[in-house]
């Protein structure tokens, strides 16, 4: 059976609270679960303690019996110093798409035709 540490929806309309809780990678989001291991509370500020409670001992028996943390609770993990996250990076998901791209180096090409037209007439002015 996969397991998964997973975040489980409670709250009301546009008042989300979540249960960090242990589940068959099967069963439904706020479905069935195996344990409950903490809460999350995404209204409450980011300083405030009380914004996510973990049981940091349980997290770990989980994980050492095969457990998978999603991304969020691995992140609250990291951070509880239980589980460490490994750093992500993509340098291309900041650059512009590819029709952006064409547009600013026509940009460029434009400006560079302007600056070199400019440079040609000073000095047959001078």
């Amino acid at each position: 059976m996969a397991l998964k540490i997973r975040l489980a929806r409670g709250g009301a309309k546009k008042r989300p609270y979540y249960r960090i809780v242990v589940a068959d990678a099967r069963s439904p989001r706020d479905g069935r679960f195996i344990d409950r291991i903490g809460s999350y509370d995404p209204l409450k500020a980011k300083d405030d303690p009380a914004r996510i409670t973990l049981d940091a001992e349980k997290a770990k028996e989980w994980i050492a019996k095969g457990a998978q943390p999603t991304d969020r609770v691995l992140r609250f993990l990291d951070a509880a110093g239980v589980a460490p996250r490994a750093a992500r990076n993509n340098p291309a998901k900041g650059q512009p798409g590819k029709k952006a791209q064409e547009r600013a180096a026509e940009r460029a090409a434009a400006a560079a035709a302007a600056a070199a037209a400019a440079a040609e007439a000073a000095p047959a002015d001078a």
